[in-house]
Formats: structure tokens, C-alpha cells, sequence
């Protein structure tokens, strides 16, 4: 079972000097002030049994993108499991593409979250420890 949606919109930010170092009687500390590089889209399919994640990062938040991640769900699953998928009623994830390629993947068991619920789907609390952490990304075709 994967509980699955995107975080959208994320800013890429990198603050304009390094961090200012420690002193005797000085705290560590940091400017203000900081460089904008865009915005990004996460995708992630949290597995409820493992904990595991498949992630994706894109720049857009389109069906495309949302295709690519399922094909990469389907590449990094076992073949001969049925995957039960979580996730909301995004316009993205019901276009005539996504629905195409469903028909042709029959493993794959959509189940959507009520509308206005979204706050239901586990992938949800993970999105908000992630949030709560201090991660850096690194992005080899980053837009400047």
C-alpha cells in the first residue's frame, strides 16, 4: 500500500553568505537575506508497510510529471504486487493520459481520499516532518 502525493511549490532558496561561525559568547547565526533559484514540485509514494519513500522532484506540476513518477513507482516495485495507491483528487492524477496508462498497468488500485481530506493520507504526516527538518537538496539541473 502507497500513500502517494506531491508537495508543490517548494522555493529553492540559498541564503547569500555562509554561515557566520561561532565565537566565545556568540551564537552561530545566519543573514537574511538569500538568493531565489525557482520553485520545485516533490512527488513521494510512502510506503505505510516499510516506511521506504520513492521520491521525484520536478519543476512543474503537471500530468506528465505525474506519469513519470508512477512509471518509476512501477520500475521500483516488485512486478508481481498489486499497489494499492492512496492519494487526492488532483485534476493531475485523473487526465485522459494517466487513465490510459492505468488501464494498461491493472496492478495499480487507485483509492482517493475524500475531497477537502487530503489531510488523511499518511504521505501527509511525512510531508510534515520533512518540512520540520533542515534539509539541503542538491540539484544538478537546477534553473538559475
Amino acid at each position: 500500500m502507497l500513500s502517494v502525493d506531491e508537495k508543490t511549490q517548494i522555493q529553492a532558496l540559498d541564503r547569500t553568505q555562509p554561515m557566520l561561525p561561532l565565537r566565545p559568547g556568540q551564537i552561530e547565526r545566519r543573514t537574511h537575506d538569500y538568493k531565489r533559484h525557482g520553485t520545485a514540485s516533490l512527488y513521494a509514494a510512502f510506503d505505510i508497510l516499510t516506511g521506504k519513500v520513492i521520491g521525484r522532484i520536478t519543476q512543474r506540476h503537471w500530468a506528465r510529471e505525474y506519469l513519470a513518477f508512477l512509471q518509476q513507482i512501477d520500475r521500483s516495485t516488485p512486478a508481481e504486487l498489486d499497489l494499492h495507491v492512496i492519494l487526492d483528487n488532483s485534476s493531475t492524477h485523473k487526465t485522459p493520459t494517466i487513465k490510459q496508462w492505468l488501464e494498461k498497468h491493472p496492478r495499480f488500485k487507485l483509492h482517493f481520499t475524500p475531497t477537502s481530506a487530503s489531510w488523511l493520507n499518511a504521505v501527509e504526516g511525512w510531508f510534515a516532518q520533512l518540512g520540520e527538518r533542515c534539509i539541503v537538496v542538491c540539484l544538478p539541473a537546477w534553473p538559475t
